[in-house]
């Protein structure tokens, strides 16, 4: 039996089982296949996970179109959960100092 209510009115989680979602997550994974955060950091690791850059916060058009970016699970869920929550990574360099620009510690060099 078809739904009647449209995709767009419906809570936002099951947007992820749509077969649009499917075709843009896989061509995601397809043109960028590495993790980007563990790229950054010099490691290759495959990713599994078409992350949204910038949350959608249960926008469909923002869901659709915006701009994703291919992430390994253990990057997705530490380090891009912790820049949703703070706004900024807690990397370090090797003289123990924030390297990320957003970093409060970081504020004065603003």
């Amino acid at each position: 039996m078809v739904n009647p209510v449209p995709i767009q009115q419906r809570p936002w989680r099951t947007w992820y089982s749509s077969r649009r979602w499917r075709k843009r997550r896989a061509l995601q994974l397809r043109m960028f296949p590495l993790c980007k955060m563990c790229e950054a950091r010099g490691i290759a690791t495959p990713a599994v996970i078409a992350d949204h850059v910038e949350s959608h916060e249960g926008d469909w058009n923002a869901f659709m179109l915006g701009e994703l970016q291919s992430l390994c699970k253990p990057c997705h869920d530490s380090l891009k959960r912790r820049l949703d929550l703070d706004g900024h990574t807690q990397d370090i360099d090797a003289d123990g100092w924030p390297t990320d620009p957003s970093h409060p510690a970081n504020a004065a060099s603003r």
